[in-house]
């Protein structure tokens, strides 16, 4: 197991990995976080010095997603999409993801458990091959999975804690 300051990351398998991180709100929110196009935007973009001008959620098992990142200079473009696979509002998700350029396709589940009002969120990815897993794990994902989740952080401190799930 590694640690990037709150987030966790194991290797349940040799094909998975886990990323671990738990957030000062109830689950719902973390939810609606995690589905919301202009929520999206704000939290997941990785490293300084990107934007997300494409972020399409259709969130309905069989429905499609697509997110396109975009470096802050113009110079730089990539993006990622996959297809719901299964839905629990507020408990968890699972769907596609296959990133631009990339050979295969990971099975991502998001699973949300609530105690307190405070949410751990797990994020498994399922790879078609260890060498895939490998891979991901040597890319150094994890830093920008970290620094989006203190983003996520920030969005969900700013919502207000009344606010419903969708």
């Amino acid at each position: 197991m590694t640690s990037t300051g709150n987030l966790q990351v194991t290797t349940p398998s040799d094909r998975e990995i886990a990323m671990t991180r738990v957030f000062d709100a109830p689950r719902h929110l973390v939810f609606d976080a995690l589905t919301t196009p202009e929520l999206l935007q704000r939290w997941l973009l990785g490293p300084p010095g990107w934007s997300m001008p494409v972020c399409e959620v259709d969130l309905k098992v069989g429905g499609a997603y697509r997110y396109v990142w975009r470096s802050d200079d113009g110079g730089r473009e990539f993006g990622s999409h996959g297809v719901f696979r299964e839905i629990v509002p507020a408990e968890r998700f699972v769907a596609t993801e296959k990133m631009d350029g990339f050979e295969g396709e990971s099975l991502v589940t998001n699973s949300l458990a609530e105690q307190g009002g405070r949410t751990t969120l797990t994020l498994t990815m399922r790879f078609d091959s260890k060498e895939a897993r490998d891979g991901a794990l040597n890319s150094g994902m994890e830093k920008g999975v970290a620094i989006s989740y203190d983003r996520l952080d920030e969005v969900l401190a700013s919502m207000p804690a009344q606010e419903v799930g969708k």
